[in-house]
């Protein structure tokens, strides 16, 4: 979940100029206008989830053959989707219609992305033997 912080920050951005964004975002420069923050915001996510569905495919291959986990998986992955984009839609409800409710929604969802994409790393990390790991071990 987004952490109020990011939500305080931002609101703070708005409020006393960009310059108090958290040092985390910093790739994003300070300097720009907030559409530009924006955008920059929305290519983090983007990158984000990128790196989820490569891991996700990652997953699918090493699931070859087991018809019903894919199956499983694809309905979980399709559930957490719609999850993250609700609570991001939600997270930025209290900048509605506001310049920075896009760069808000954006930092959610990556955040989100970038939490579920470390749970998914974690199956490919799954030891020979261990029953409660569903993807099988190299």
């Amino acid at each position: 979940m987004v952490g109020v912080g990011w939500v305080w920050a931002a609101m703070l951005a708005g409020a006393v100029g960009v310059a108090a964004m958290p040092a985390a975002r910093a790739e994003c420069d300070a300097s720009l206008p907030q559409q530009g923050l924006n955008d920059c915001a929305f290519r983090e996510f983007e990158a984000a989830d990128a790196a989820l569905n490569a891991t996700y495919r990652q997953i699918v291959a090493r699931l070859a053959g087991q018809t019903e986990a894919r199956q499983l998986l694809t309905k979980a992955q399709r559930a957490w989707v719609a999850f993250r984009d609700a609570e991001c839609r939600f997270s930025a409800s209290g900048v509605q219609g506001g310049s920075i409710q896009p760069m808000i929604a954006s930092i959610c969802q990556t955040d989100l992305t970038k939490t579920r994409t470390e749970a998914l790393r974690r199956y490919l990390d799954c030891k020979e033997g261990d029953l409660s790991c569903p993807v099988p071990a190299r």
